[in-house]
């Protein structure tokens, strides 16, 4: 439920108040329309692996050498009509990700993310304002992490009692966006702002991780500005 702002709203007919809800609440989020984002292209990045076999051997072969792997991948929100939207990697018409990768060895978590974010994302040129594209990224709460147990498909949101040495763990982090930023997207791939209400329990086609991003989210209340930076909206209703 979105709650409407004096400026914004059409009816008189408002409930009475009931009572504040508040506590413990975790921190405000503004979220900007999708319209203020510039979205470029830049060369294709093929994918590492032909298949997914070949892709779990790759991972065998990193942990037997470097141990776990290490991955992070950012949730980026904006809004839309008033609603959170994620903006989305699809490739190939189909197969949806979040932007970022995995770790090098023995590279810091936040500075490798942060590359691993500029490599998928960020402008290769300087023909956009220097401030909308050389901007670092606002990395903020981890959300949630993701393990895999064994050199499978299969990740859970937990590590599985029989399970020691888990092979990757893969965390989900909050990207605070700015105003305007310009996101530069290879060729290859899509960037698509996708509604929560689209991604709520469908893991048939998001998969298990991207399904759960509203439940993750849920924790946060928003706010919603325009073009003009008012907010227009807020969410959850509370004390309105």
């Amino acid at each position: 439920m979105t709650t409407i702002t004096e400026a914004a709203r059409k009816t008189t007919l408002v409930p009475p108040s009931s009572g504040d809800f508040s506590s413990r609440q975790q921190k405000t989020i503004r979220l900007y329309p999708v319209s203020n984002y510039t979205f470029g292209t830049k060369e294709a990045q093929p994918e590492e692996d032909p298949s997914v076999s070949a892709r779990l051997q790759r991972l065998q072969d990193h942990y037997e050498q470097f141990g776990m792997r290490r991955t992070c991948e950012g949730v980026l929100v904006c809004h839309e009509h008033g609603h959170p939207h994620i903006l989305m990697l699809q490739i190939a018409n189909a197969f949806f990700k979040l932007p970022g990768d995995y770790l090098r060895p023995g590279e810091d978590e936040i500075e490798g993310f942060t590359v691993r974010l500029n490599e998928r994302l960020a402008p290769v040129n300087a023909q956009y304002p220097a401030d909308q594209h050389t901007a670092e990224w606002d990395i903020g709460d981890c959300l949630a992490q993701w393990w895999r147990p064994n050199f499978e498909t299969f990740t859970y949101p937990f590590i599985p009692p029989h399970v020691s040495r888990p092979k990757e763990c893969k965390k989900l982090y909050l990207i605070n966006l700015p105003k305007h930023k310009v996101l530069s997207v290879p060729k290859n791939m899509k960037l698509l702002a996708v509604p929560l209400f689209e991604l709520y329990d469908n893991s048939a086609r998001y998969g298990s991780q991207l399904s759960a991003i509203p439940q993750y989210l849920s924790r946060y209340n928003f706010e919603f500005v325009d073009e003009n930076n008012v907010v227009i909206g807020r969410s959850p209703a509370l004390n309105h």
